[in-house]
């Protein structure tokens, strides 16, 4: 008789090896962090930069995880997803002008509900610009990822003038609801209260994710339309419903990230969401396609590397994050957590 896998050594040391693959890139992040804090040496500026620099990631996590979520499951690399994040950023926009008395009154939960209003507003509007993106300029070409390329950086350009239409050509200013506004000091240490609270919708949104496809059906079969989309089809599951609903989640998302990175940088622009496809591209294709775990670490290890090396040589930081995917990419081609397609 064999031994049972849970006695053979072979099968356990290979068990041990995949767990620690897997553990590696979670700890570039702790690495990252203690890595800063010598650089740095100054504790209280280095937890504010650490703060900010999760609260950055966060936000990048919330517009990069619809893009991975599209390429990995239809296989659509969708570069047009860049107008959803700058329309979800003038709708909140819009909505937080519109709720002007809860956004000045000196009320924490007035002003929360202000921006989750604003939150979801953006989101119901990309979501449904994403729904006629998928059906008028995405579906004509699918399977052709050159065309892909170029007809949604058309449809991108499109809507960017339709901003420009619908809000003016000029960049708006804003100002975070009152209670949102300044820092709370421990000691030397001074954290913004908006970061904080962009650190706890991040973290909120990614577990959401998780839980829902882990522990949904639908979770399921989005997963499992991920590794092998044929044999969904074939158990008679009707994933063109689930791709829509996916572009769908995924534009929303978009727009939920472009309402609170405009509450970040306190300004928005119609070209805000094409320049910041080029952060949720390296996020991407960092964590791997297809993988929201990995789209997360590396949302997170591009906010803090970004915010360390602004703090330490100002001049490196544009080119910071591309070293960084340079770097994760000859270490693993495929990105930290890629998703394995069946053959």
């Amino acid at each position: 008789m064999s031994a049972a896998p849970d006695h053979n050594p072979t099968f356990a040391e290979v068990t041990l090896m995949q767990r620690l693959d897997k553990a590696l890139p979670v700890l570039l992040i702790p690495l990252l962090v203690v890595i800063g804090l010598l650089a740095i040496g100054n504790p209280s500026s280095w937890l504010t930069l650490t703060v900010s620099g999760l609260a950055m990631g966060m936000l990048i996590f919330a517009m990069a995880s619809g893009f991975t979520l599209v390429f990995g499951l239809m296989d659509v690399i969708n570069f047009g997803h860049g107008a959803f994040i700058s329309v979800g950023a003038f709708v909140g926009v819009s909505v937080l002008a519109w709720l002007g008395t809860w956004t000045e009154a000196p009320s924490l939960m007035l002003n929360v509900l202000a921006v989750l209003f604003a939150g979801i507003a953006a989101m119901g509007i990309s979501g449904l610009l994403g729904w006629g993106f998928e059906r008028v300029i995405v579906q004509p070409v699918y399977g052709a990822h050159l065309k892909q390329i170029l007809v949604t950086m058309g449809g991108l350009i499109v809507v960017e003038q339709m901003i420009h239409v619908i809000w003016g050509p000029n960049e708006i200013f804003i100002n975070r609801p009152e209670m949102l506004k300044g820092a709370i000091t421990f000691g030397a240490v001074a954290i913004e209260k908006f970061r904080l609270l962009a650190v706890a919708v991040g973290l909120i949104l990614f577990v959401a994710m998780r839980l829902v496809l882990k522990r949904t059906k639908i979770g399921l079969i989005v997963r499992a339309g991920v590794q092998n989309g044929e044999m969904v089809q074939a158990l008679g599951y009707r994933l063109r419903l689930v791709f829509i609903g996916t572009f769908i989640a995924g534009s929303a998302l978009a727009g939920l990230g472009g309402v609170l990175w405009a509450l970040y940088q306190e300004v928005v622009t119609a070209g805000m969401g094409e320049h910041m496809m080029v952060l949720v591209f390296i996020v991407v294709i960092i964590g791997g396609l297809g993988s929201v775990e990995g789209a997360f670490i590396g949302a997170l290890l591009v906010g803090l590397l970004q915010n360390y090396v602004a703090f330490l040589e100002p001049k490196l930081a544009l080119i910071s994050n591309i070293g960084l995917m340079t770097a994760i990419l000859l270490w693993r081609p495929q990105g930290m957590l890629p998703v394995v397609k069946a053959k």
